[in-house]
């Protein structure tokens, strides 16, 4: 009886050489280093659009995590990121916001059509009562004329689901002061207002303290950054940043409570 022949087995990989794979979108998360399953479900469940070139990788020891950090000092780790991998555009997810399972899908609608340099998710503070974190003007409370479903321009939006393209956070790196964080220069693209100064002309102490997301906003308007940045349509326009109501997230915190 002859012998059997001997089968071969065999890996290929045969490389077509195509770089197609284009940098397009950094989804980076600040935090703290405790997050809910509600918000991982959220995270990645997210239905993903057709023909992204899309690389999903889990590697513990070596992914890219701004963890333990002020938010500011987070966010500014993540611009320096998008700048050196040359992403296009940047989706800011906060640890404690859940985006709707479709909110990949409306953002790819806006990259694709290329013409909102800032777009943001709509979720509410977690607050009772719950207020929306909608803005027109400063000091004025929350803008509530819109309704669910609607686009609204504001002069202010919150940074926990908020996509920006490259240009913005360009224009805004070239200005800014380099810093040093843990041995490493990075520049204050996002800061957040805590000042303490003495007026001698009123002889009093006076402070001026915010969030890093308004200021962000109120310096692109300030420092004409979409001018700089190439988009003349939102130069000098009083409500320059988008908030798409279709894309409403939950506001989750440690115990399981959402908001609103």
């Amino acid at each position: 009886m002859a012998d059997s022949p001997v089968r071969e087995y065999k890996t290929i990989v045969s490389d077509s050489g195509d770089s197609s794979y284009v940098n397009k979108l950094l989804v980076a998360t600040a935090a703290t280093g405790l997050v809910r399953m509600e918000w991982v479900q959220a995270r990645y469940g997210q239905i993903i659009p057709a023909n992204w070139s899309l690389v999903q990788m889990i590697e513990f020891m070596n992914s890219y995590i701004p963890l333990r950090y002020q938010v500011d000092d987070a966010q500014n780790m993540i611009a320096h990121h998008m700048i050196s991998a040359d992403m296009e555009w940047l989706l800011l997810i906060e640890h404690d916001t859940m985006p709707p399972p479709d909110a990949f899908i409306r953002f790819n609608e806006y990259m694709r059509a290329g013409d909102t340099p800032v777009v943001s998710g709509l979720y509410y503070t977690r607050s009772r009562p719950s207020e929306p974190l909608v803005y027109r003007g400063r000091g004025m409370s929350f803008y509530s004329d819109w309704e669910m479903g609607d686009k609204v321009w504001v002069d202010g939006v919150p940074t926990g689901c908020l996509l920006v393209h490259r240009s913005i956070i360009k224009a805004l790196w070239d200005v800014s002061p380099e810093y040093l964080l843990k041995g490493q220069t990075i520049r204050r693209v996002f800061d957040t207002p805590r000042n303490i100064w003495f007026d001698p002309e009123s002889n009093q102490y006076n402070t001026k303290t915010g969030t890093s997301d308004l200021a962000w906003c109120d310096r692109i308007m300030k420092e004409d950054i979409f001018e700089k940045a190439g988009w003349p349509d939102y130069v000098g326009k009083e409500y320059p940043f988008l908030i798409d109501t279709n894309i409403f997230c939950g506001h989750i915190n440690n115990d399981g409570e959402r908001f609103p």
